[in-house]
């Protein structure tokens, strides 16, 4: 491969194999972005990604790792700044859930999803403030979830992930702006992918009744919103939270 020119920008996503991830990496790409997917299971997705970002016309690779082990981690951001010199752009978008009541959730669940989805975006951030302090300037962005802002019944552990991400994201920007670095948060609603569509075959229909724009979201839409925080246009703009969810949690419960 050849040396990235200063123009180029590099990005990793993290669970960035399939679903919303896998939009957002897309978009990445088609911004211009090279884009580092990472995968900890379902290597094949992750390379099937890899295929269709490398058909737009950008450096492309996968890369395994546990984003809840910090060894994992700094393997992983060793071999990114191995091939590229640098990164640029961070989605901390990899996420898992456990759905059951609050009572009866194991203690082995809990830290699987806390590890995950709160650990994972502290390791994945602490090492690309490192690389991005040296480089003078850098964008972070945490994907988080509706349940940011309202408590999910029945998914306890990945309500207290998603809420405590967003405030990491408003300390990790106050701690990092002086270094040029910009953390932000996008929030995204009801978004249809294989996943969701597993939960209800009329997912769409379901939930597009009671979102305001009447339609749920797309990866696509989580990841332009992506692009652009990650973009100079937002040079100025950090220690946000992007909602993606066509008005879906703005609304208040309304009897009649």
């Amino acid at each position: 491969m050849a040396p990235l020119t200063r123009s180029e920008r590099t990005a990793l996503v993290t669970g960035g194999g399939r679903g919303v991830g896998r939009g957002i990496a897309l978009e990445l790409a088609r911004a211009g972005c090279h884009v580092a997917v990472n995968y900890a299971s379902g290597e094949d997705a992750a390379l099937d990604t890899v295929e269709a970002l490398a058909a737009i016309g950008v450096d492309a690779f996968a890369v395994r790792a546990d984003v809840s082990q910090a060894r994992d981690v700094e393997a992983m951001f060793d071999a990114l700044v191995s091939r590229w010199g640098r990164l640029d752009v961070l989605v901390n978008n990899a996420g898992v859930q456990t759905w059951g009541p609050l009572v009866d959730l194991a203690e082995v669940e809990w830290d699987r999803v806390l590890d995950t989805n709160l650990k994972g975006c502290f390791l994945c951030t602490r090492a690309a403030a490192r690389q991005m302090t040296a480089q003078g300037r850098g964008a972070i962005v945490n994907i988080g979830s509706g349940s940011n802002k309202a408590p999910f019944p029945k998914l306890a552990a990945y309500t207290a992930s998603k809420g405590g991400l967003e405030m990491f994201t408003r300390v990790a920007a106050v701690e990092l702006g002086p270094a040029g670095i910009r953390v932000n948060c996008v929030a995204p609603g009801a978004i249809e992918i294989e996943r969701t569509r597993e939960e209800n075959t009329d997912y769409a229909g379901v939930w597009g009744r009671v979102t305001p724009l009447r339609r749920v979201g797309t990866p696509a839409d989580v990841g332009r919103a992506v692009v652009f925080l990650a973009s100079d246009e937002a040079s100025f703009i950090t220690g946000q939270t992007i909602w993606v969810d066509g008005g879906l949690f703005t609304q208040a419960v309304w009897a009649y």
